[in-house]
């Protein structure tokens, strides 16, 4: 689309302006969904994982931790191999 007049291209700039206004919306919406799956080193994860690794320095076993700990053996298994790996690192 050749724009040839003055007004014609004011009634282009509103009509990219109300797209753009759209695509923001658009966005905005995608930035503030709730994305799916376990959410590793947030706050929360971190509090289990911290709680997690108090009893296994103990000498707690994985099963009693995550009983104590109200979590999965999966979830427990997790936190070992973290555990693990920041031991290695030192």
């Amino acid at each position: 689309m050749k724009i040839k007049t003055y007004d014609e291209a004011i009634l282009r700039i509103k009509e990219l302006e109300e797209e753009n206004k759209q695509l923001r919306a658009e966005n905005e919406e995608l930035k503030n969904r709730k994305m799916s799956g376990r959410k590793k080193h947030n706050d929360k994860w971190m509090a289990s994982y911290n709680d997690f690794a108090i009893l296994h320095e103990k000498g707690v076993t994985i099963i009693e931790n995550a009983k104590a700990n109200n979590i999965s053996v999966r979830t427990a298994y997790r936190y070992k191999a973290y555990y693990d790996a920041l031991k290695n690192k030192s």
